[in-house]
């Protein structure tokens, strides 16, 4: 979390002509589009905090950069155009050293509308690296070693993460491919089955497939970190047993707390753990939500965090907000069908009901990447965590699995 020094004011695509050379669309603020959330602390805590953000590594693996447009009416048109703009200007007020970003992953529908057609995930893949490749603050992370640079550097380690393998379709070499061009974590499958195995959205779980598992093999071989965030229990469970090394949920929370689909039960978590695997906290809207805080918002958030916490231990928990800058909870309305987010969203077994998920306008304290960075470590300082501790789970833990991994 080293204080970020290298920003120096650059708006995505500032090497071309807005309006001219790509349609330009008015994104929202990156920071306050709602009424900013700090978590308060006392003066000793607020001191406690700012030395942490200097000392300590902050790694969000799981995260969405993009900016959304200022009208939501208009996101559907933005993503079709496969120019998403990057939060640079708020990314450089956070605590975040590296972070995995998932780029379109969900909303890919530059040329169909079901998403994750091949052509579109390299489009997006090339055009957001060659964004990054134009100014010096964030740069493109490969290697476990950026991160630490990065945290020297005052800068952002840029990794690339896909939700899904669906891209890949059976053609096994895909995963090299994808490798090479960047690629650093990529899921089993989203929220709908694939070559591979069986999304969360799918009310039959039929595990790993015969080709899901060569392409574990595959990932194993090249140092492919896997994630199962949106796969099917049976086909998470599968994914890890059939791993050679470490699997991530990058991004979840405990089914133990709130009945649906799109969490994760103690088994899976408890296989991950047994496994070496980093589960991340997910604060996607209305998600991380719970019986005593049905309204989602930090407090929320942090109690999924030390309930999985205490089930595999604070070696095997970290953050991935799954965040983004604007309106959230719109892009997600917007994108329900593309990302199956009613699947997700109900309950987890066929005869139970699904508990009702109150609305909501925003995330209070986690509606961005940098106001997540932020009140996560405040909290844990708030509420006594050891330096140790709060080393691991903002950023220990998962360089220690990436390492384990071949990163």
């Amino acid at each position: 979390m080293g204080v970020k020094t290298g920003y120096r004011g650059y708006k995505s695509y500032d090497y071309l002509e807005k309006g001219v050379d790509y349609k330009h669309f008015k994104l929202a603020r990156e920071l306050d589009w709602v009424e900013p959330y700090t978590l308060p602390l006392t003066d000793t805590e607020e001191a406690r905090f700012r030395r942490l953000i200097k000392d300590t590594v902050f790694i969000s693996v799981h995260e969405h950069t993009v900016v959304a447009t200022e009208d939501v009416g208009e996101l559907m048109e933005y993503e079709k155009e496969g120019r998403e703009s990057a939060g640079f200007e708020g990314l450089s007020r956070s605590c975040i050293d590296a972070l995995f970003d998932n780029l379109m992953d969900g909303t890919c529908v530059i040329h169909s509308k079901g998403g994750w057609k091949w052509e579109d995930v390299i489009h997006d893949i090339g055009i957001r690296a060659c964004d990054i490749a134009h100014q010096d603050f964030v740069f493109k992370g490969e290697r476990v070693e950026d991160i630490y640079r990065a945290h020297r550097e005052g800068r952002i380690a840029w990794f690339i993460g896909l939700e899904s393998s669906t891209p890949c379709e059976n053609e096994i070499d895909r995963f090299e491919i994808l490798y090479g061009l960047g690629v650093r974590m990529m899921g089993i499958c989203y929220s709908e089955s694939n070559c591979l195995g069986s999304g969360c959205a799918e009310v039959n779980d039929g595990g790993l497939t015969t080709f899901g598992r060569a392409a574990v093999e595959r990932m194993n071989k090249i140092g492919m970190p896997i994630d199962v965030s949106h796969a099917g229990d049976r086909t998470s469970l599968d994914t890890i047993g059939a791993s050679a090394k470490p699997v991530f949920i990058s991004h979840a929370g405990a089914r133990a707390l709130w009945n649906m689909r799109r969490l994760k039960p103690d088994d899976v978590l408890k296989a991950c753990a047994d496994k070496g695997g980093v589960i991340g906290i997910e604060a996607a809207p209305r998600t991380t939500i719970t019986k005593r805080s049905p309204v989602h918002n930090l407090e929320s958030y942090m109690e999924h965090f030390e309930y999985i916490k205490d089930l595999v231990g604070i070696d095997y928990v970290g953050f991935g907000p799954d965040a983004l800058y604007g309106d959230h909870v719109g892009f997600n309305q917007l994108f329900a069908e593309v990302m199956s987010i009613g699947g997700n969203l109900s309950s987890s077994g066929s005869s139970d009901k699904a508990d009702p998920i109150p609305p909501i306008k925003y995330v209070r304290g986690l509606e961005n990447p940098t106001e997540a960075s932020h009140n996560i470590i405040r909290w844990l300082v708030k509420h006594g965590y050891s330096d140790e501790d709060i080393a691991k789970v903002a950023g220990g833990n998962a360089i220690r699995a990436l390492k384990e991994i071949g990163l």
